[in-house]
């Protein structure tokens, strides 16, 4: 069931709140803003409904937000070196927002657009016109995003896009995940992530165009904050090429808090995932518990493309041509660790 209210104006434009509660009582709430998830209610162990990522309840919130808290990412996830590239022989010049380099479509982010929106049966659907030159991408662009709450506690995001004139595309959601609810950290999680190798990167996060063996920065079931204190306290930031590229839908990672006995797996058609553990996540109003974010009170899985994939021609291609349809999903699946019986 899909009810909305209303949450607020941006621009001129109302800004709306849906709620999307199953027959077992779990629920999201998502707002045209950025087509943002503002909430995730899922059920513990014993049987407690409790947020399991990061939001807000205001809509202000929202809008004084840094930290992409929740939204759709686009016209290109993540970060582009020196806020350019190269497509069919001309250069393009992004806007830079992250030192000399372009971060998530930069100050023309998707994450500050209000969207338009339809219900089509149990799926509530976003759509977004880029405009050709929009934070330096050219083309015009149409953005389709769709989200689908199952009964089985599946969050289902599906994106769809076309052009008419070739550009770059990659998107994803930026949602900050914390499976314990009001406990804390999610430094105590356990996370298997499906992966041998990496991106290698330079101190700006921004890939050398080498690929590297995931070794100590694999994720096989370990703690988070044991990682943590392994890199001497530096949280995680990179991209994991996934294995099983031949599967359309693979399962990309495991997401494990055994004090509240949740569990979330992550599923995409995409090729790898960006490991953060929320290292510069903060906020100046309170969320849903009540409490200021702060580093590592959430982490991400954002399932896209490469970072930087226009300037490096052996990774996979970002571009996307007139007449042909960007279609990628993304399965956040929340259900329970299983009871082992020794």
């Amino acid at each position: 069931m899909i009810t909305l209210e209303k949450f607020g104006i941006y621009e001129d434009k109302e800004l709306l709140l849906f709620t999307v509660k199953n027959a077992n009582g779990a629920f999201i709430q998502l707002t045209n803003y950025g087509a943002t998830i503002v909430s995730v209610v899922v059920p513990g162990r014993n049987g407690e409904l409790e947020h399991v990522i990061a939001g807000f309840d205001e809509p202000d919130d929202y809008l004084h937000d840094k930290c992409y808290m929740g939204s759709t990412i686009g016209r290109f996830a993540n970060r582009i070196g020196n806020a350019a590239f190269e497509l069919d022989g001309k250069q393009y010049y992004l806007e830079a927002n992250d030192n000399t380099n372009s971060n998530h479509g930069g100050n023309s982010g998707y994450n500050l657009r209000a969207f338009d929106y339809k219900i089509e049966d149990d799926k509530l659907i976003f759509t977004l016109s880029s405009q050709d030159g929009d934070g330096g991408f050219p083309g015009n662009l149409g953005l389709i995003v769709s989200y689908q709450w199952t009964e089985n506690n599946q969050l289902k995001i599906t994106y769809l896009a076309e052009t008419d004139q070739p550009t770059i595309a990659n998107f994803t959601n930026h949602a900050y995940f914390n499976l314990s609810g009001k406990r804390g950290s999610m430094l105590d999680h356990r996370l298997t992530i499906y992966a041998d190798q990496t991106l290698e990167t330079n101190k700006e996060y921004i890939p050398t165009g080498k690929v590297i063996q995931a070794d100590k920065m694999a994720f096989r079931g370990d703690r988070i904050d044991d990682k943590v204190k392994e890199g001497n306290g530096e949280g995680f930031n990179h991209y994991y090429i996934l294995n099983n590229q031949d599967d359309n839908n693979r399962l990309a990672a495991v997401l494990d808090d055994e004090n509240s006995g949740r569990r979330l797996n992550v599923y995409t058609t995409y090729p790898g995932l960006m490991f953060y553990t929320g290292d510069f996540l903060e906020s100046i109003h309170p969320g849903h518990l009540g409490k200021l974010y702060k580093p590592f009170d959430g982490l991400c899985l954002e399932c896209q493309y490469y970072p930087d994939a226009p300037n490096h021609s052996i990774f996979p291609s970002t571009v996307l041509k007139p007449g042909e349809q960007y279609k990628e999903e993304i399965i956040y699946e929340f259900t329970l660790i299983p009871d082992i019986q020794i």
